[in-house]
């Protein structure tokens, strides 16, 4: 499957990572377009033979799943001037919109920005994943020795089993937390997490676990 992935910064980069593992071939899409090639060929060279390039609306269009691996709120600037490619598409939305000087949710009450993308482009098929994982454990798919979970939630079914059979691919976890509605708490939660970094003895290395 092709993995077409919007943001050539660390999460894009780890998150085509777990790709690579799972035999994706990845394509990488930029708004400056010198940077979505240079993340590229940095990828090839740290794996070589990595079916990994740039790539543009034709990347886009040929995409199994597309992520937005985008801050919040680009994500809606994103949709909204890719929206006629995305119809029909899986589209994964990372964000975790909050105010950072004050770890506030930066989204209205009762909404999420997974929602909010929806809304944006109601033909595609949001799933809220990896927004609680971060991109220094994506690179390797571990914390502390262990599979990351990838939580996710979604409105359409079929779309999240196919996010599910992606993070599987990349020696992940997949956890099914039900509608799309449930991403108000996957962001509030991270939002928290992020908070605690300052705190951690190795920061950005935690990861969010369901232990049985």
């Amino acid at each position: 499957m092709q993995i077409s992935i919007i943001g050539a910064g660390k999460m894009g980069q780890g998150i085509a990572a777990r790709a690579l593992a799972g035999q994706h071939a990845v394509r990488i899409i930029d708004k400056d377009k010198v940077r979505g090639a240079n993340t590229a060929a940095e990828i090839r060279d740290r794996q070589p033979g990595a079916d990994v390039q740039p790539g543009g609306d034709e990347a886009l269009a040929a995409a199994g799943i597309v992520v937005l691996a985008l801050k919040y709120p680009i994500t809606m600037e994103v949709a909204t001037q890719y929206a006629s490619v995305l119809d029909g598409k899986v589209v994964i939305d990372i964000a975790n919109p909050a105010n950072w000087d004050t770890y506030d949710p930066a989204t209205s009450t009762g909404t999420s920005a997974a929602e909010e993308l929806a809304n944006k482009i109601p033909g595609a098929r949001v799933v809220k994943a990896f927004n609680t994982t971060f991109s220094t454990s994506l690179m390797d798919g571990r914390a502390d020795g262990q599979s990351l979970d990838v939580f996710i939630a979604s409105d359409d079914a079929q779309a999240k089993k196919t996010v599910a059979e992606f993070a599987v691919s990349g020696g992940l976890n997949p956890i099914d937390v039900g509608p799309l509605r449930h991403a108000r708490a996957l962001e509030a939660f991270q939002i928290l997490h992020m908070s605690l970094q300052s705190n951690m003895p190795s920061p950005w290395h935690s990861a969010i676990k369901i232990l049985p």
